[in-house]
């Protein structure tokens, strides 16, 4: 059986060239997700990789599991799935265009043969199904009495945050790449710190612990989810092996703060995103969306978690 790139990461053992195949495939797959709408062509990725083309297919079968067809196509659908539930008043062929498709036949052929139905029926399959959500939900609420209705509102007040637009700068970051369900990434935080430790870039006053998110968890299956465990770093500061280093684009974000429990995460994306941005004037941006931890939980005299998240945003 192939070992996967995941399963390398978890390899303590991993020698030196293992580390620099696994760097030179970071290096192409963030190529990708930059350039998803460009023509990703097997000779400019092997060229980025420094592999012969004849080569580069199989290596990057072994390390990433997918052939690259299958990879960026995968990365394709599923990009343009996120663009059809977040903006809604995007055109499909539009869509098809920004996420790297020639033509809106093309689209439309894979990403049935993906879902399993048009992009069309897919978008009013999602916001028929989130129309009937909230009719539910607004019947509940009609159904309860005074008190119960006090002591939901009391408790939804009771997660502590704020929502401030903000322009944020480009961030330069080292990095591991975590594949798989969001909850794991612990081990990969604790070889990014460690790395980052021994070069004493833990000391520095602007140094920021940071989560980047590349996939969304409603679309893509939990098994091929992409997180990376980050920290900032001085620009051209020299990455190797399985610490790899990218840009993560500034721009205007949506930038909440929380301080949270373990297991309030997905509560705390859920009110950014279902209770804040609809009425905030603003729609999703198409860049990285992440997590920036601002306490050690260990500290904290409730072991709660300190966090803002940063949501790219763009005029609705």
């Amino acid at each position: 059986m192939v070992e996967t790139r995941e399963d390398k990461n978890n390899n303590k053992d991993m020698t030196s060239t293992e580390k620099e195949y696994i760097s030179r495939i970071h290096k192409v797959l963030d190529y990708i997700d930059r350039n998803i709408d460009k023509d990703l062509n097997l000779e400019t990725l092997s060229n980025i990789a420094c592999f012969s083309p004849f080569h580069f297919h199989r290596i990057f079968s072994s390390f990433v599991g997918e052939t690259l067809n299958s990879f960026i196509k995968r990365i394709r659908i599923e990009k343009a799935a996120n663009i059809l539930i977040t903006n809604p008043d995007e055109s499909i062929i539009n869509i098809a265009l920004i996420c790297g498709f020639s033509g809106q036949a093309v689209f439309s052929r894979a990403f049935k043969d993906k879902f399993k139905m048009s992009a069309k029926d897919f978008r009013k399959k999602y916001f028929t199904q989130k129309s009937k959500n909230n009719q539910i939900e607004s019947k509940n609420h009609q159904e309860k009495n005074i008190l119960l209705l006090y002591n939901e509102n009391h408790n939804k007040s009771n997660l502590n945050y704020n929502v401030e637009v903000k322009i944020i700068p480009e961030l330069y970051v080292a990095y591991t790449r975590h594949i798989g369900d969001y909850r794991d990434i612990e081990n990969n935080f604790k070889d990014i710190l460690k790395w980052a430790e021994a070069r004493d870039l833990l000391k520095r006053d602007d140094i920021k612990i940071l989560t980047v998110y590349h996939d969304n968890p409603k679309i893509t299956s939990t098994d091929r989810l992409r997180s990376s465990a980050c920290v900032t770093i001085p620009e051209r500061t020299e990455t190797k092996g399985e610490i790899c280093s990218m840009i993560i684009s500034g721009g205007k974000f949506a930038v909440a703060h929380f301080e949270i429990n373990k297991d309030q995460f997905g509560e705390a994306w859920d009110i950014l995103c279902r209770d804040w941005l609809p009425e905030s004037g603003y729609a999703p941006d198409d860049r990285f969306c992440y997590e920036v931890y601002n306490n050690d939980q260990r500290e904290h005299p409730e072991k709660k978690f300190i966090i803002d998240i940063y949501f790219p945003i763009k005029p609705l």
